[in-house]
């Protein structure tokens, strides 16, 4: 019998591997997190995740709240509200309501909904978009555009369980969800893939759309098919049965309307009352003709004895809110889409276009918040999709509105005409309603002109516009826009995959070869030992320029300007005692500023010169050079007319597409020239290499010394532009 230890020695021995196996994997395990963690310390794209959410983790606080109270812009503006202003804006909300009581009714028609709910549509917009709009001028309500696109829907959603009015408040409640989608997540730059021409074609196309469907009512021809082949053939063929009464209503309305539109244009800045009268010709012909349809149609006992078809308005106040149908909104979810984006596109470029031209800044973002939240609201109140319009807006800034407190105003209005006139508006003639549809549209086609200018530019822009055109008058405008987009979208990638390659030196060039540049001289690049005066601003495009990228490159230039420059004094952007109503801009800036490190802003320099760098641009198209007129045009509103804008290392091609875009490009001044020509607002002037285009004389005496102060002001300015240099890559 062996020893009692040689008996457990075996079993020592198992013990003492099965340790040392453990150990090892102990020691694999954490040669194995040391590993993981030296990965982590040393891996880029980890550590500036970790970067960017401590980043965010510590700016979280402020920004909510920031974020909170620019939902509210009203937060901000209504403290400084001049009590002077309130007379502008009453009559200002009293003429758009005055406007929208036609217009909603006349909308509706369009929407094929009884015509009452386009001014049960109409009241909230106003009163929502004091408190979340970003402008002064943008008046919101039902649109012809949203009007054709929602009859579309109910159309093709015609014969299931829904009523029109269901179906098209369903198709306003998804409008909302996906513009509330979009702007708090602050994703507004998405529209920008809409490119100029394809909006030119779909609307054009939406309006004539629109006036062939109202020919039945103007003319009062029965049974005009749907198509607008169908409708062409059947309004000629239908003229021997057309009625004379509505006809002669019809046209005598159209002559009305026209007659003070063109009055208004050649003498309203002299005279208020016919600027008056031409501001409200459709709240003017509408009350003329009910008087008309009233006096001669309600002796005639029943509606088949009358003269004319007559709107037939029958509502006792606003309906009570109801929540659309879960199932209906899955069946216009992927309908309303194209709404939404033709919609928002419109709404966006209306409040843009109208500050620019009253020296404000808005929101984008917040103004796809706002068309989102008024969007669902309607919805509960058996409304139709809403948005701004451009002929509500123009007659909005032209009676000098102040501030949004306006559309309280408005709807003020319009609810008195829900509760108190529905009565009286049954009898508005359908002819009436036709001649104010057909006149307000009719503005919305563009030229001939405006698609030769797309041929003369670009033959791919001309022939998007061209499918959003015909594909949306004579198929459907959901796939004619999608239709466009795709094409455009083909397009830039086809421009990716047949990338052409330049070689050196190019015999068919009459311009030297880069390459015995001396190497202290980088292309594009200026030298040190040039001196940049502290009014001049260089930009370098990084890439081609083209609808997608053109606005957000308009928006960094325009930013880094009035972050680094300051304004000439001209009462909308010079001292604080002058400031407008708006402080969207103001915000805007002051944050940049913080961001660059400046403080104050006083002792900044004004802008003088501007020089495009185009070196590295291989392709622009229409919307780009429409952007960059864009941004010139507002560089001059804030630096002042005399800033000179110069191109440089610019391509034969891209010069020939801004010259056949409108440009007037000259080459950089002769040799011995002085620079004392006065045409910097007429022409550009280009130069071969970015060094030139600095140092070149100026066309304007407006350059800056670099002594004493402005050098000063030069190196506080150096320093700033060193913190954005990332939006100057333009």
């Amino acid at each position: 019998m062996p020893p009692p230890v040689l008996t457990h020695f075996p079993r020592s021995i198992d013990i003492l591997l099965q340790l040392t196996q453990k150990l090892v994997h102990f020691s694999a395990i954490m040669e194995y997190i040391d590993s993981a963690k030296n990965a982590l310390r040393t891996d880029f794209t980890w550590n500036r995740v970790g970067h960017l959410a401590a980043r965010g983790a510590r700016a979280f606080p402020q920004a909510s709240v920031e974020y909170v109270l620019d939902k509210f812009p009203i937060i901000g503006w209504l403290p400084r509200y001049n009590y002077r202003w309130i007379i502008n804006d009453i009559i200002a909300g009293l003429t758009i309501g005055l406007m929208l009581i036609p217009q909603g009714l006349s909308y509706a028609k369009i929407a094929t909904i009884p015509v009452q709910y386009g001014l049960m549509s109409s009241w909230a917009p106003s009163a929502i978009y004091a408190f979340m709009g970003t402008t002064k001028d943008l008046s919101t309500g039902p649109t012809s555009l949203i009007s054709l696109l929602t009859a579309e829907i109910i159309e093709a959603l015609h014969g299931e369980e829904w009523s029109p009015v269901e179906i098209a408040s369903a198709v306003a409640m998804m409008m909302g969800i996906y513009g509330m989608a979009i702007g708090f997540l602050k994703l507004g730059f998405l529209l920008e893939f809409i490119s100029l021409p394809v909006l030119s074609g779909f609307i054009s196309a939406v309006a004539i759309t629109i006036i062939l469907n109202q020919m039945d009512s103007l003319l009062g021809e029965p049974n005009v098919g749907d198509g607008t082949a169908t409708q062409i053939r059947d309004i000629f063929q239908q003229l021997p049965q057309a009625n004379g009464y509505a006809c002669a209503i019809g046209f005598t309305g159209i002559l009305l309307l026209t007659v003070l539109d063109q009055a208004g244009k050649r003498w309203g800045e002299k005279n208020r009352i016919i600027w008056f009268l031409s501001i409200t010709r459709a709240f003017i012909a509408l009350v003329i003709f009910t008087g008309v349809g009233y006096a001669v149609n309600h002796s005639r006992g029943a509606s088949e004895n009358y003269l004319f078809d007559v709107a037939k308005v029958q509502a006792d106040g606003q309906e009570p809110p109801k929540v659309p149908s879960a199932a209906l909104l899955s069946k216009v979810a992927s309908r309303s889409i194209a709404v939404f984006v033709g919609s928002a596109v419109e709404h966006t470029a209306i409040a843009r276009a109208f500050a620019v031209r009253n020296s404000y800044v808005t929101d984008q973002s917040q103004e796809l918040t706002y068309f989102g939240v008024t969007n669902v609201f309607n919805s509960f109140f058996h409304a139709m999709g809403v948005g701004g319009a451009m002929s509500r807006t123009a007659v909005n800034s032209a009676c000098n509105v102040k501030s949004p407190l306006s559309g309280f105003v408005t709807t003020a209005v319009v609810l008195v005409s829900i509760f108190k006139l529905v009565g009286t508006l049954y009898w508005i003639p359908k002819a009436t309603l036709a001649a104010i549809i057909i006149t307000a549209v009719w503005p919305l086609m563009s030229s001939p002109r405006v698609f030769y200018g797309y041929w003369k530019t670009s033959l791919a822009d001309f022939i998007s516009s061209m499918i959003a055109f015909w594909v949306s008058l004579f198929v459907s405008t959901e796939l004619g826009i999608a239709s466009a987009v795709g094409f455009n979208i083909l397009y830039v990638l086809l421009r990716q995959v047949f990338a052409t390659v330049r070689s050196l030196p190019d015999p068919q060039s009459s311009t030297s070869s880069e390459l015995p540049l001396p190497l202290s001289v980088p292309h594009g690049d200026i030298p040190s030992h040039v001196n940049l005066p502290p009014d001049v601003h260089v930009f370098a495009f990084t890439d081609s320029l083209f609808f997608p990228n053109a606005y957000h490159a308009k928006h960094a230039i325009i930013d880094t300007v009035k972050t680094l420059h300051v304004p000439i004094f001209n009462g909308s952007c010079g001292l604080e005692q002058e400031r407008q109503w708006s402080v969207t801009g103001e915000k805007r800036i002051a944050k940049l500023r913080r961001q660059a490190g400046i403080t104050g802003g006083t002792h900044l320099p004004p802008i003088g010169l501007l020089v495009l760098d185009f070196g590295r641009t291989n392709h622009v198209d229409v919307t780009a050079c429409t952007h960059m007129k864009a941004m010139v045009k507002e560089v001059r509103m804030y630096g002042g007319a005399s800033v000179e804008v110069r191109f440089a290392n610019m391509s034969e091609y891209v010069r020939q597409r801004f010259e056949r875009a409108g440009w007037t490009l000259v080459d950089g001044w002769p040799a011995g020239s002085d620079g004392g020509s006065q045409d910097g607002n007429k022409v550009t002037r280009v130069f071969d290499s970015l060094v030139d285009a600095v140092v070149a004389p100026r066309q304007l005496s407006t350059r800056l010394g670099t002594s004493g102060s402005e050098k000063s002001s030069g190196k506080s300015v150096k320093e700033g532009r060193e913190k954005v240099s990332m939006r100057e890559q333009v």
